[in-house]
């Protein structure tokens, strides 16, 4: 998986320009993520980032036209796998997010659109992306809960809390942070995690993402 540089180039694809003009206003704060193009259909989000090559596309759900979001993010996945995937959605429901193909390529993420002001969201979303990690959005996981019959429901109240927040594409020292914990004790349940739900041995950016499918593939909604 590539790893991060200084320079993240996007681009984005909304079909409504003020929600557009939003997320240009929000990334232009930030210093290390450049937006290298707009569309606002699924076709010309295809064209776009086939001529641009950006590290991480963001893609709306809903275009207009034969091309939805998914479809346009599934075409440039094929041809561009090392390009993270931002979708871009209205929607909670589970079942939107387990239409994407996670569990043939990494670097996704979903994210709604009322998450957007919230620029730290939207940007470890898209520097998540890019390394190759699956992030959820926090209100869609505050949503779900493990099934009974589940590896996950075995794992303690405790444990199950760092997988939701590894699953939002947090760091250990994130982690750490939001559960006042040290980094220490969260590599500990992190490991514990993995043990736990046969992920011991693989690699790290792998392991988290293994972790966060078996936590949307084992959940339910409240």
């Amino acid at each position: 998986m590539r790893m991060n540089t200084e320079e993240t180039r996007v681009t984005i694809t909304d079909d409504e320009p003020l929600f557009v003009e939003l997320l240009l206003r929000a990334l232009v704060t930030e210093p290390e993520i450049i937006v290298v193009g707009t569309a606002y259909d699924g076709e010309k989000s295809v064209q776009l980032a086939r001529e641009l090559r950006p590290d991480v596309v963001l893609v709306d759900i809903e275009l207009p036209g034969e091309m939805d979001g998914i479809e346009a993010a599934l075409i440039i996945k094929r041809e561009m796998p090392e390009t993270g995937v931002v979708i871009l959605s209205a929607h909670s429901d589970r079942r939107y997010i387990t239409s994407l193909p996670l569990e043939d390529s990494s670097g996704w993420a979903y994210i709604l659109k009322q998450t957007v002001p919230n620029v730290a969201e939207l940007v470890r979303a898209i520097q998540g992306t890019r390394v190759g990690m699956v992030v959820l959005d926090p209100a869609v996981l505050a949503n779900l809960r493990p099934r009974r019959d589940s590896s996950v429901a075995k794992l303690t109240p405790r444990q199950q809390d760092v997988l939701k927040l590894i699953a939002e594409g947090r760091s250990n020292a994130a982690i750490a942070k939001r559960l006042i914990l040290s980094e220490k004790s969260v590599e500990t349940y992190v490991n514990c995690i993995y043990q736990r739900l046969g992920l011991s041995g693989e690699q790290e950016i792998n392991a988290r993402v293994r972790a966060t499918l078996l936590f949307l593939e084992s959940s339910e909604k409240h």
